[in-house]
């Protein structure tokens, strides 16, 4: 028996239906705020994503030669492959460009909860817009996606520019060893790691970075840096959007490819893998040949989400079971036509079952009505509609039971 490929997974209509339910209720969420839908190839060329991280990233791909010859590689993220579309596509449109993506992902890692070689990525790229309001913006939307869904989360904010402050005496490789030492939240490892670049000096005010509960606490270490005015701007427009958060001025990761603002979200029930959003403001379009823009965004691990919700019912809509002999067969498709036309999820038996038959089927499938027909239904243009919650029945024209049908959504 062939099996899947490994860290990849089989959705089944029910898990899809919760996957489904809720990607259409962010989308939602994303174009309340503006933003609109971008596609992009499943496949880039290589250098897309080497030139913003490096050769090393490339045995964490799925890299491959085309029969072309030319190095291609599936997506492993979608901000890069956004914001060369905006290069290719869309540098001359007005600004700013609010776009949103809802697509698959791949990356060739070992696979655990959470973690899979095809994961799907939600996400917003804010596009031509320098400013602690268009900052504010896409942390509201980060904030008001994750929500929608349900999932119980703490989200970290934070500013790169105290950090790099602290550390601009270090070169780049003495940089790297303490923020590795940051991002694992390992105190003593920071004060060896300090100690041996004879820098111990810095070892309190970092500290502070991590740990600072107010803005006051980390400008009291920093001065008042460029910066300041900027970040207390954004965090007072998401107080004033009461957007609640934590902030975080220890974020170490990225800080060679974010420029600004950087925020995060975590998941309460997730252990170790328990991120489910990411972003900042970053500044990447030059890279791929376009003019220097800033732009602001975050992807969302979709997945996480969902293992993080765990089961659940979505809402749906009533299923109407369409009951009929084989002599009623043609009116009761006509029937089920007119159910699916008023926007009504019609089924019908296919293995010429009996009334009882069709009528235990409808209910271990979860049906809410049935519309019977039978032969002093079709002799009469009218149909029985069963209520199989109460199993009151009453014989109608379809327009009527349609209007029940409907009723009950409300």
């Amino acid at each position: 028996m062939i099996q899947k490929p490994r860290g990849t997974r089989d959705f089944l209509p029910i898990e899809m239906a919760q996957r489904r339910f809720i990607e259409q209720k962010m989308r939602a969420v994303a174009a309340s705020f503006g933003y609109g839908e971008v596609v992009t190839p499943m496949f880039e060329e290589q250098e897309l994503f080497t030139i913003k991280s490096g050769e090393g990233i490339i045995g964490e791909m799925y890299a491959f030669e085309d029969k072309g010859g030319r190095k291609i590689t599936l997506r492993p993220e979608l901000t890069a492959a956004v914001l060369r579309a905006y290069v290719n596509e869309a540098q001359m449109a007005p600004k700013p460009l609010r776009w949103f993506y809802f697509a698959e992902c791949f990356r060739y890692e070992r696979p655990q909860k959470g973690r899979y070689r095809q994961f799907w990525q939600f996400g917003s790229e804010l596009i031509g817009a320098d400013s602690a309001a268009a900052d504010a913006e896409v942390i509201a939307l980060s904030y008001a996606l994750l929500q929608c869904t349900g999932v119980h989360f703490v989200m970290k904010i934070g500013h790169l520019a105290p950090m790099k402050h602290l550390l601009s005496g270090l070169d780049a490789p003495s940089q790297k060893q303490v923020m590795a030492a940051l991002d694992k939240r390992d105190m003593e490892l920071l004060a060896t790691v300090l100690a041996a670049l004879d820098r111990s000096d810095l070892f309190e005010p970092l500290k502070v970075l991590t740990t600072a509960k107010t803005l006051s606490e980390v400008f009291a270490v920093t001065g008042d840096i460029p910066e300041k005015g900027r970040i207390e701007e954004t965090f007072g427009y998401l107080e004033a959007q009461n957007i609640p958060f934590e902030q975080n001025f220890g974020i170490a990761r990225g800080l060679d490819y974010y420029t600004g603002m950087v925020f995060e979200a975590f998941a309460d029930n997730l252990g170790a893998e328990n991120q489910i959003l990411g972003g900042g403001v970053y500044r990447l379009a030059h890279l791929f040949g376009g003019k220097d823009v800033p732009s602001c965004g975050f992807g969302i691990g979709f997945d996480r989400v969902l293992v993080s919700l765990g089961e659940f019912t979505p809402e749906t809509k009533p299923v109407v079971a369409v009951v009929c002999t084989p002599e009623t067969r043609l009116p009761a498709y006509k029937v089920a036509a007119g159910l699916r036309s008023a926007g009504i999820t019609a089924v019908m038996d296919l293995l010429d079952r009996g009334f009882g038959a069709q009528l235990s089927s409808a209910l271990k499938s979860g049906a809410s009505f049935a519309v019977v027909i039978g032969e002093k239904e079709a002799n009469a243009g009218t149909i029985t509609l069963k209520d199989l919650t109460t199993a009151v029945q009453t014989e109608m024209p379809l327009e009527s039971a349609i209007e029940v049908i409907h009723g009950s959504c409300r």
